[in-house]
């Protein structure tokens, strides 16, 4: 499509940063704010599209702001429908898959916006401009649960998620086994009957450690241990999956299809976790998808709640979505969980917008 109108005339950026509403710890992480750069895509005809990509603590946010100005060359001037064409472009000049980090995530960014501008653009909402599949998909709560948390916090976490309507949660594991097991019972009991849980080692673990541990998991009536080896181990995590009988989840750290494939090639997942941001933004997070898809391993996204719902509803390999809020004080529209499931939002693009006071009081100079 070649309408003049749908040409895209000016890529902007604005750099926030959002503290969290409590400082959170993994086994590889400890964070306190999520700086962003927020990329908004303005076509000839003034429609919008909306995308951001972020770092933990706001490091190097500028080398991201940076990328992402680079990258909007590759844009601008084309129409919000050749999504597909600039990535190609992208790939071509720059070969993302040799810089990772920084560049797949300053195009995602920009990626993500396209998509929702030639939504809007159509009067669609992206999930059914894609080809709806449902208008509802699984959620898990993901906003607590953290390593760092006393049994205190935990139990809090526990009502919190409970009274939200949440049917299942995320606990992370690293401590020794017998307090990780010893914090899942008491989420558990706290939870009731009819809430899964599931666990996060976030790559603390070597595959023999990762086995003993998810066994004793299972018998705990986990549902699934994800990253449970380091994130490149591809061998290793076929390992764990191959003795364990509770799924194995990991991808979230891996970039582009590339890396997803190779995640798909060593069976290495029961669920593949594609990140918005480092997969490269909806056009390589849909060609990942369908890889997933062709071979019958269901996809679970990372982050990015808001975004991952457009994906979700045109998937049908889609078994859950992650729900975390680091990212909703900066939006207008807030995710609506109906029964445990998130509802896909029925507006055009892919539903949400920044809040501009927002925006403006998290704004970095």
């Amino acid at each position: 499509m070649h309408d003049s109108g749908a040409l895209i005339e000016n890529i902007s950026t604005e750099v926030v940063l959002v503290p969290l509403t409590r400082p959170v710890g993994t086994s590889i992480h400890q964070i306190e704010s999520v700086g962003c750069v927020l990329v908004t895509v303005r076509t000839a005809d003034g429609v919008t599209g909306e995308g951001f990509c972020f770092t933990i603590d706001g490091a190097r946010i500028r080398a991201f702001d940076e990328m992402v100005k680079g990258l909007a060359q590759f844009a601008i001037g084309r129409s919000v429908f050749e999504a597909g064409r600039i990535w190609a472009d992208v790939w071509g000049a720059i070969n993302p898959t040799g810089h990772k980090g920084v560049t797949v995530a300053g195009f995602s960014a920009i990626d993500t916006a396209v998509w929702d501008a030639a939504a809007k653009t159509v009067g669609l909402p992206l999930h059914r401009m894609w080809g709806a599949v449902t208008d509802r998909v699984d959620a898990y709560a993901s906003a607590g649960f953290w390593l760092s948390d006393s049994t205190e916090t935990l139990v809090g976490e526990a009502q919190r998620f409970t009274e939200m309507g949440f049917r299942a949660v995320k606990i992370r594991v690293g401590h020794d086994l017998p307090t990780d097991l010893e914090r899942i019972r008491t989420v558990q009991s706290e939870l009731g009957d009819g809430i899964a849980v599931y666990t996060d080692a976030n790559q603390a673990f070597e595959p023999k450690e990762a086995i003993r541990r998810g066994l004793a998991l299972a018998d705990a009536g986990v549902t699934w241990f994800e990253e449970p080896v380091a994130a490149g181990d591809f061998a290793g995590h076929a390992m764990v999956r191959a003795a364990l009988p509770i799924d194995v989840a990991s991808g979230e750290t891996e970039y582009t299809r590339f890396g997803m494939q190779q995640y798909l090639d060593a069976g290495s997942v029961d669920v593949l976790m594609p990140d918005l941001q480092r997969v490269g933004g909806y056009t390589e997070f849909k060609v990942a998808a369908s890889a997933a898809a062709a071979k019958n391993v269901p996809i679970s996204s990372h982050f990015f709640t808001e975004y991952s719902l457009a994906v979700g509803g045109s998937e049908v390999g889609c078994r859950t979505i992650e729900s975390i809020d680091w990212f909703q004080p900066l939006f207008n529209e807030a995710p609506e969980l109906v029964d445990g499931q998130l509802v896909v939002p029925d507006r055009p693009g892919h539903g949400f917008t920044f809040d501009r006071k927002a925006v403006a009081h998290h704004a970095v100079d």
